[in-house]
């Protein structure tokens, strides 16, 4: 059977993250069928879902931070009782700082330290250019919280699936969904230590299941209340909303309907975002004292919940509890302009800025006709010419760019700390979106000059780190072949050194794009 490299090139690039080096034999694999290499994955739906040791669920994680949260308190109000009391200035025109300000500084400054151990290095005099500087204590690292452990226990168990996964076209799909219904882990306490829950619980078990089905599994996620504040949102005229005097909080509702289904101009107003607000009242999650149920577990909260039917575009929805806002969201995952919003936005993020009408056009009834089938919709994706015709010319997230990196070098992390550290200096802290609209997926949000410097800066590090012991124009092979052009195959022969030549493939067309 021909072997077409190019095909390959845009099989392992555009659906997934790209060749791994060593013995895999990913292009030559995909070469000979390279749709059938990508459809591979899709035949194997268990294998989007991700269990490692010590990972555990939504409602244990609650459970862990509120004792943490405790012990914490407990261990500030047992040290404010043994502080000594405050001793007053020796004289009136001498200043002396507050013991309790200096304990603060003190500690201020060892967290300082702990960010940006460079800045806690003793430095020479200004006024002395020769003067040498003292040796600096280094302080002792803090242990890791149980939030510190469980983000960056979620962030290598993501990180090894998608280094080892064979063409990574499912591990796309995730990190697609995920930054679609994104929380951020920048939200608090509760938000970090379940983004990696959130991601396993509510997206993996539909990315290639059913659109409504994630729908509700997304909206109903303790994270992603917590995200959007709808523990907060009170029917007006339900038992708590008339006792504590508080009302409706539309942050989950309006995102709802702006950026999980409809999209902007879906044909819904602001009325239809305080129905849906009224709707979905009393979806909250039990805390620490688990009085509604298992701390950090979804519930219904009948007594938050607004009474009587609600009226949602258009349509009159019954006052059946839990049943009317289930029922809302099922309606909105099958409107019309949900199917528009949805097969624009997915042809954007695998094709083009720019997405094909009429590949769009095919998308969006595969996924109406389906009843948002999302296996449907990417096996659909996969069959399109225009996805195999269309140059690639996306430019890789960060994420994408870190993760092929890692690939290509057969790099499998025992330790999250460098990638997480390069996605927040390339601006895509893990799990961490600016806002509810997520990361950027666009080629003027990740090719700026300085993020471009930047990508530079992490390929020399790699470059350096590793360089000695590979032959860069053995990893050009693996990762695209007969595909490479000669500009990236002369510019890697005519590099200074091999640490160079490493650094200049990772920044090559064949690396950055897809």
């Amino acid at each position: 059977m021909a072997r077409d490299m190019q095909a390959a090139l845009v099989a392992l690039n555009r659906f997934g993250f790209g060749a791994r080096g060593g013995a895999s034999g990913d292009l030559i694999n995909a070469s000979s069928d390279p749709r059938g290499f990508v459809k591979a994955e899709l035949a194997r739906p268990n294998g989007v879902l991700l269990e490692a040791p010590g990972l555990q669920s939504t409602p244990q994680l609650g459970q862990a931070v509120f004792a943490y949260q405790d012990q914490v308190k407990q261990a500030r109000e047992a040290a404010k009782a043994a502080a000594p009391a405050e001793t007053p200035p020796a004289a009136p025109t001498e200043l002396r700082r507050n013991p309790s300000l200096n304990a603060a500084a003190t500690e201020i400054a060892g967290q300082m330290a702990e960010a940006k151990p460079a800045d806690n290095a003793a430095k020479p005099d200004a006024m002395q250019p020769n003067a040498a500087a003292p040796p600096a204590a280094k302080p002792a690292p803090q242990p890791l919280n149980v939030i510190q452990k469980t983000f960056r226990a979620e962030a290598l168990a993501r990180l090894q699936r998608a280094t080892l996964a064979e063409c990574g076209f499912t591990e796309r799909l995730v990190a697609f969904w995920s930054n679609h219904f994104c929380i951020s882990a920048s939200k608090g306490e509760l938000a970090r230590i379940w983004a990696g829950a959130f991601e396993r619980e509510a997206i993996r078990p539909h990315v290639l299941g059913r659109f409504p089905d994630m729908l509700r599994a997304v909206e109903q996620h303790p994270a992603m209340l917590f995200f959007l504040d709808n523990q907060q949102s009170l029917g007006p005229d339900s038992r708590a909303g008339q006792n504590r005097k508080r009302g409706l909080n539309e942050n989950l509702a309006r995102e709802i309907m702006e950026l999980h289904t409809l999209g902007v101009g879906g044909g819904y107003t602001q009325g239809d975002v305080t129905s849906l607000a009224r709707i979905i009242t009393g979806w909250t999650f039990a805390g620490r004292q688990g009085q509604l149920g298992s701390p950090g577990s979804f519930v219904f909260s009948v007594n938050a919940h607004q009474p009587g039917p609600q009226v949602l575009l258009g349509r009159s929805y019954e006052a059946t509890g839990l049943a009317q806002g289930e029922a809302a969201l099922a309606d909105l995952a099958r409107h019309p302009s949900t199917a528009n919003f949805i097969a624009t936005k997915f042809v954007c993020h695998f094709v083009a800025d720019d997405p094909p009408p009429a590949l769009v056009g095919r998308l969006r009834d595969v996924f109406v006709k389906s009843d948002g089938d999302l296996k449907a919709l990417a096996m659909a994706l996969v069959d399109s010419d225009e996805a195999w015709k269309a140059p690639l010319t996306k430019m890789r997230s960060p994420y994408d760019f870190l993760v092929a990196s890692g690939r290509l070098l057969a790099q499998v992390p025992e330790d999250p700390s460098r990638y997480l550290s390069g996605l927040n200096l390339l601006g895509q802290p893990l799990w961490s979106p600016p806002g509810p609209n997520g990361f950027p997926d666009t080629n003027a949000a990740w090719a700026a000059p300085e993020g471009i410097k930047l990508r530079l800066d992490i390929a020399a590090q790699i470059g350096a780190r590793l360089g000695n012991n590979i032959d860069p124009l053995d990893l050009l092979e693996f990762a695209a072949a007969d595909a490479a052009s000669i500009e990236t195959r002369k510019t890697i022969e005519r590099a200074e050194s091999r640490q160079q030549a490493l650094a200049l493939l990772l920044m090559s067309p064949e690396m950055q794009r897809r």
